[in-house]
């Protein structure tokens, strides 16, 4: 998507420095991209203590080797 954006000089030098991008373009990208995964990240720690997960992994395990067993028993 083409964009026209007022950027200042300085904040897109200083993007493309860090980036280690020459590309102005890739620089605000990769940029971008960061930003959007602190935010996802900050917003998951965001919930720590908020969500309760009730999740049996020893009965997960114990389902998953039963269809092992069986796959197994057929393919004999």
């Amino acid at each position: 998507m083409r964009a026209t954006l007022n950027i200042p000089d300085e904040l897109l030098s200083e993007v493309q420095k860090i980036s280690g991008e020459k590309s102005k373009t890739r620089a605000i990208i990769v940029a971008m991209g960061e930003y959007v995964r602190e935010k996802k990240i900050r917003d998951l720690l965001a919930l720590k203590g908020k969500v309760q997960i009730d999740y049996d992994w020893e009965k997960e395990e114990e389902l998953e080797l039963k269809h092992q067993e069986k796959r197994l028993k057929r393919l004999e």
